[in-house]
């Protein structure tokens, strides 16, 4: 038995937080009794209309998409940019990304239409390391390469220890190579940032085991079950980490 607003999420329909308003607003039947009282639960094999339309339960779905510079990690841009949708046009689900990526930074990103693997994925306390290659402007130092590893503060937050590798120097840029275990909006572009120098090149390399191999630019391929699987095990592991419990319970207080 699951909730019926997840149901409906689950259907592509809408999110699940406007299942919950089409519940409440009586826009919602289940085998063709209206339902209003949110927290009803269903077994899904139901007939649940919403506005008078059968739903069905989608098939899960998992891709790793190669995002191209250029494009927006949205579902529609006001603006008419490219956005990642145009790339799943002819998938029959609704699938939607997984985070975002800058329009300017390249590389991998998550789309599906698991509510659950999304919402696993993107939680605070699921660290799941990413591996970026960075190219910034200027020098940077070996003493400011071991104080982001430490960790540094933005925004009031300290960033958790990463891992940062220097590959070289070329003219008056240093090309590097960042592993977080965390991924807050624009968080590698900040860093560098607070440490004095400005991101011109960002690509995200790598999603704890999944990488981009065998992929280009504005291609996708479907993750594996064992992939999946192995996201999942691991954003719950590192959730259930004491030292991240201890963080989560720090930052409440």
């Amino acid at each position: 038995m699951e909730r019926l607003q997840k149901i409906i999420a689950q259907s592509g329909y809408c999110s699940r937080r406007k299942a919950e308003e089409l519940i409440s607003a009586g826009k919602v039947t289940v085998n063709g009794e209206v339902v209003d009282v949110l927290g009803t639960k269903v077994t899904g094999k139901e007939e649940i209309c919403v506005n008078g339309q059968i739903i069905s339960k989608e098939e899960k779905k998992y891709f790793l998409f190669y995002k191209p510079k250029g494009v927006v990690t949205t579902m529609h841009d006001e603006k008419g940019r490219p956005c990642v949708a145009d790339f799943f046009s002819e998938i029959d689900e609704r699938v939607y990304p997984v985070g975002r990526l800058d329009y300017d930074t390249t590389g991998a990103l998550f789309m599906t239409n698991d509510g659950d693997f999304a919402n696993l994925m993107m939680h605070p306390s699921s660290h799941i390391d990413k591996i970026y290659e960075v190219v910034v402007d200027g020098h940077v130092s070996e003493e400011t390469k071991k104080s982001l590893e430490r960790g540094i503060y933005i925004e009031g937050v300290k960033t958790l220890p990463c891992r940062i590798k220097i590959n070289g120097y070329n003219e008056n840029v240093t090309m590097l190579m960042i592993k977080l275990q965390e991924g807050k909006n624009r968080q590698v572009k900040k860093m560098f940032e607070a440490a004095g120098h400005e991101v011109k090149r960002l690509h995200r390399m790598a999603i704890g085991p999944v990488t981009l191999k065998g992929l280009e630019p504005g291609m996708a391929r479907r993750l594996t079950p064992h992939e999946v699987g192995v996201l999942v095990n691991l954003a719950k592991t590192k959730k259930s980490h004491p030292k991240n419990k201890n963080r989560n319970k720090s930052k409440r207080k």
